[in-house]
């Protein structure tokens, strides 16, 4: 081969070569890029966190962003929030996260319809079970006095006096705070609740001070809560 022809063959096979060890460099860094990052609060501080990061101490202010790509994105004494891939983490003091900070599965829970055309489901008020009747007409959770005396709500003590119109016209009532409640594992806290004087209603109606706090849909015959 003359020596124009090998001028000609290494100027072909330049860019191929170029290419090919291109591809060999970033092969090991996509695959590192897709690796788990573990995360721990070594140390927290008003605006700053001690993380340590597969390993690495990293001191970062709110802001800032380590090399391994974890941003911090605020620090208290307690807790810091940090953000990788376009995903946010809260961390306590020692708590390890890992897995790539993939986002924790939302609790969800399918309610067929019954006979009746009502959605009722299992949860518990303050740890104590119940059975509630879905009812996205009610604007609080809603009990009579007997329910609330077996659940522990001291209404009276606690509550604030009003007035409800019921069937049977209008009744006393008390608003109360209820601390939590929860259905399938989806836990609201803090919920605004209605105590009424009598027998109404028969069943407690999970109102919309609490399915306000979730994602709701309904679709053929099944009402689907999925926690926010």
């Amino acid at each position: 081969m003359t020596e124009t022809g090998c001028s000609a063959a290494g100027r072909a096979r330049a860019p191929a070569l170029r290419r090919w060890i291109l591809a060999a460099v970033l092969l090991p860094l996509a695959a590192a890029a897709a690796d788990p990052v573990y995360v721990t609060a070594a140390a927290l501080f008003e605006g700053r966190a001690l993380l340590s990061i597969d390993g690495s101490q990293r001191l970062l202010r709110v802001g800032e962003t380590s090399p391994e790509g974890v941003k911090l994105l605020g620090a208290s004494a307690r807790e810091a929030v940090i953000e990788i891939g376009g995903r946010r983490q809260t961390l306590a003091p020692g708590r390890d996260t890992g897995g790539g900070f993939a986002a924790p599965e939302r609790k969800r829970v399918a309610i067929p319809r019954s006979g009746r055309h009502e959605y009722l489901v299992a949860g518990t008020v303050n740890g104590l079970q119940v059975q509630f009747l879905v009812d996205t007409g009610a604007n609080v959770v809603a009990m009579n006095g007997a329910q609330a005396r077996r659940l522990g709500v001291d209404y009276r003590l606690h509550g604030t006096p009003g007035a409800v119109q019921t069937a049977s016209g209008v009744v006393q009532a008390w608003s109360v705070r209820l601390d939590r409640v929860e259905v399938a594992g989806i836990v609201v806290r803090n919920v605004a609740a209605s105590v009424i004087e009598g027998d109404y209603p028969a069943q407690l109606l999970l109102g919309m001070s609490w399915l306000g706090r979730v994602t709701m849909r309904e679709e053929h015959g099944v009402l689907y809560l999925e926690e926010q």
